[in-house]
């Protein structure tokens, strides 16, 4: 089994592999120091378990296992963590078990042989309900699994059955819903049009052309967005409470 270890401590990291090594069927493939390193570095090993631990600056585990349940090849998830409260969360994003610290060898024991009972059609059926607010906007690319965060993000704009989220050096597909998007992140970015979002803090004015359509301007966006005559008195409402 494929595992990858994930703690912002290298101590704890490195006490998990020494355990791991009694096991001849484990083979730990890569070491994370927060959520953000372990999604982009499971996305290259394919783990099939990933042992990760929930408290971590940046990224927690919390929102990793969401990120990673968004992989082609999910892994299973075990939550490694010094506080018990922690459990009931590491059951809401569907993780397999979990261990508290410090890790006793009955308890990886018990959620190695758990995890590889668990089959790829389980794992892949596994989507987390939001418990809190995302750091990070996870997209698919040909070079694999991309994550922007969520303060680079320009604007989103749906078109047909995707969304297409404009950030700092670029922009990427997704699949999400503007609906969703708003209802999640509603204080930073506000609706311009049925089509559209934009982050709120880089917004620097409110055109009107010579045929009244309203455009806006963002700080680092060469294009103005058209804003539609539904959303104009809800954005000035918006700009006048910033």
């Amino acid at each position: 089994m494929r595992v990858l270890l994930v703690d912002d401590e290298k101590l704890a990291r490195d006490r998990l592999e020494r355990m791991l090594a009694d096991f001849p069927d484990v083979e730990v493939v890569g070491q994370a120091s927060n959520g953000l390193q372990a999604v982009e570095l499971a996305a290259n090993l394919a783990p099939e378990l990933v042992i990760l631990d929930i408290r971590m600056p940046g990224m927690d585990g919390l929102e990793a296992a969401r990120h990673l349940a968004e992989l082609d090849a999910p892994p299973a998830i075990v939550f490694c963590t010094a506080y018990q409260e922690h459990a009931i969360q590491a059951f809401d994003v569907h993780a397999i078990g979990y261990m508290l610290k410090p890790v006793r060898r009955a308890d990886l024991e018990k959620a190695l042989t758990r995890a590889s009972r668990t089959t790829q059609a389980q794992l892949a059926a596994l989507r987390t309900t939001e418990q809190s607010r995302r750091t990070h906007i996870c997209a698919r690319t040909r070079r694999g699994i991309e994550l922007v965060p969520i303060e680079e993000i320009r604007f989103f704009v749906a078109d047909q059955k995707y969304v297409t989220l404009r950030h700092r050096t670029g922009e990427l597909l997704i699949d999400e819903t503007l609906r969703d998007l708003e209802d999640e992140f509603g204080d930073r970015f506000v609706r311009i049009h049925r089509n559209a979002l934009v982050n709120g803090a880089l917004i620097e004015g409110l055109d009107r052309d010579h045929e009244g359509h309203h455009h806006l301007r963002l700080r680092d966006v060469e294009a103005r967005l058209e804003v539609s005559r539904r959303h104009v008195p809800g954005l000035r409402k918006y700009l006048q409470e910033l």
